[in-house]
């Protein structure tokens, strides 16, 4: 059933990870499975086996051709340095070359404790497994690079959070699971041999147009290349009003795949310096924080280069500094792309950007939400209906109202018809997004009454971002007062 296994990363220094057999559990069943993500791994369908997929994706009977290990990285977390952290509760089982001939790692996230673990139990509740399933594959849905999920398998036991609560594994798929605190856990330890093994692997992996250059040239290009293809990453999580809520250094990936979702939400109403991580004390990574805590992370990753970019240490902080001060050139560019789409516009005006700004200050004073709001624009180019539907969304339609009329002058100038314009719009702004309290019910229902009914809808939803549902839960639907989710927590 499995695809065969390669150990790359196993056969690393030894240094760099730890042998570490998963933990048994009591009672495996598999609950979610991704059999389209299967097919794109190579997975032979017609011997799919649910029994046999539970036991090899609990960590029960790993598959044949894996070799578990807990990979070693450090990390920034909320701006404090912790130089050990590791996979304490997650096993890269190996990689295998997906049916495209990239290679994909695969890694159980709950597998039970690790030489990492600090005391922990390694395990992962299931609300938390469902929630990762969910929001990542919606990212996939919404175009925006990201792990994805395989399987979720529940254990059979109950672990111990703030109350006992079922257990799961959950499968991650990632292009690799290499990250800036990766590259940190060597480079305190002055470990340069360790950052050059990471740093050529990443440009195999991620940036094989990079393979040819060689020297501090080599190293300084890989150092461009994750600031650019950060900075397009934050750029679209913020197109869909995504907050990612721990933005640490251990969870800021080399590839420019969004990593860990944990205390992530998307905003209802919009409101820049919205937050909802209960671990996000002082708003670290607001939605609006969140370019500069990227630039932040990558300056840490350039700060674990310097050895390879240059002899002398000055040369090499001031090489690393010019490109971090790149980052908000890259990101402005890329959002700035971002917002146009999203206003359905594919030339570019001087005013531009202050129109886009405007429309978001409008539905900030009017407490309009994000997603239905860009959803609805098409809406207008169609009938006055439609427009009507727009600005009922706002507690202050004047401010819309006369937004709108630039805005149909602005799209007036665009080289294509009102159709193609509304296509547009409709194919770039989602009807659906995994909303918080939308979330929050289906967990509900899986943890209290394994029950997966509405997990099951919500992911087809979800996974449909661009169309409009038509089952019996609107998903379009913002919450009701009652229903509001306002604080996300971590799984660990």
């Amino acid at each position: 059933m499995f695809p065969s296994f390669s150990l790359r990363y196993a056969h690393l220094p030894a240094r760099m990870s730890a042998e570490c057999a998963p933990t048994p559990v009591t009672k495996p069943q598999l609950v979610a499975f991704n059999h389209a993500l299967a097919e794109e791994l190579g997975f032979d369908a017609a011997a799919f086996d649910a029994g046999q997929a539970a036991d090899a994706l609990s960590g029960n009977a790993p598959p044949e051709g894996s070799a578990p290990l807990a990979m070693a990285y450090a990390g920034h977390q909320f701006g404090n340095f912790v130089p050990k952290l590791g996979d304490g509760r997650a096993l890269l089982l190996g990689e295998v070359v997906d049916r495209e001939g990239q290679l994909r790692e695969l890694q159980l996230k709950g597998a039970g404790r690790t030489p990492f673990s600090r005391g922990g139990d390694g395990r992962a509740p299931l609300g938390p497994v469902l929630r990762e399933y969910l929001v990542s594959e919606a990212m996939h849905a919404l175009g925006i690079p990201t792990t994805r999920a395989l399987a979720a398998v529940t254990t059979g036991e109950r672990i111990v959070r703030s109350l006992a609560e079922p257990g799961a594994v959950l499968t991650r798929v990632a292009s690799s699971h290499l990250r800036v605190g990766t590259f940190q856990y060597f480079a305190v330890r002055r470990d340069v041999e360790a950052v050059q093994i990471l740093a050529d692997m990443a440009i195999e992996r991620h940036y094989p147009h990079l393979e040819s250059l060689s020297g501090s040239e080599r190293y300084l290009s890989l150092l461009e290349a994750v600031i650019a293809r950060q900075a397009e990453l934050v750029a679209r999580w913020m197109g869909v009003g995504f907050i990612h809520g721990v933005m640490n250094t251990d969870n800021t990936t080399i590839s420019g795949e969004t990593l860990d979702y944990g205390p992530c939400a998307f905003m209802d109403t919009f409101d820049s310096d919205t937050v909802f991580s209960s671990i996000d004390q002082r708003g670290r990574y607001a939605f609006s924080n969140q370019p500069h805590s990227a630039q932040w992370n990558l300056a840490r990753f350039a700060e674990t280069l310097l050895s390879l970019l240059d002899e002398d240490r000055e040369r090499a902080i001031k090489m690393a500094t010019d490109a971090i001060e790149t980052f908000p050139e890259h990101f402005e560019a890329s959002f700035g792309a971002v917002k146009r789409a999203k206003l359905g516009l594919l030339g570019v005006e001087a005013d531009d950007e202050l129109l886009a700004q405007q429309l978001l200050d409008a539905m900030q004073a009017g407490h309009a939400d994000y997603t239905l709001t860009f959803r609805r624009l098409a809406d207008v180019l169609e009938s006055e209906e439609g427009e009507s539907r727009l600005i009922e969304l706002f507690d202050t339609p004047d401010a819309i109202a006369s937004w709108l009329v630039q805005w149909r002058e602005r799209v007036a100038r665009e080289d294509v018809d009102t159709a193609t314009i509304v296509a547009r719009l409709r194919a770039t702004n989602p009807a659906v997004i995994p909303r918080n309290h939308q979330v929050a019910h289906a967990l509900k229902a899986a943890d209290d009454q394994n029950d997966y009914a509405l997990f099951e809808s919500l992911l087809a939803a979800v996974t449909r971002p661009f169309e409009d549902p038509d089952g019996e839960v609107d998903y379009r639907q913002p919450p009701q007062s009652n229903e509001q989710v306002l604080r996300t927590f971590c799984g660990t």
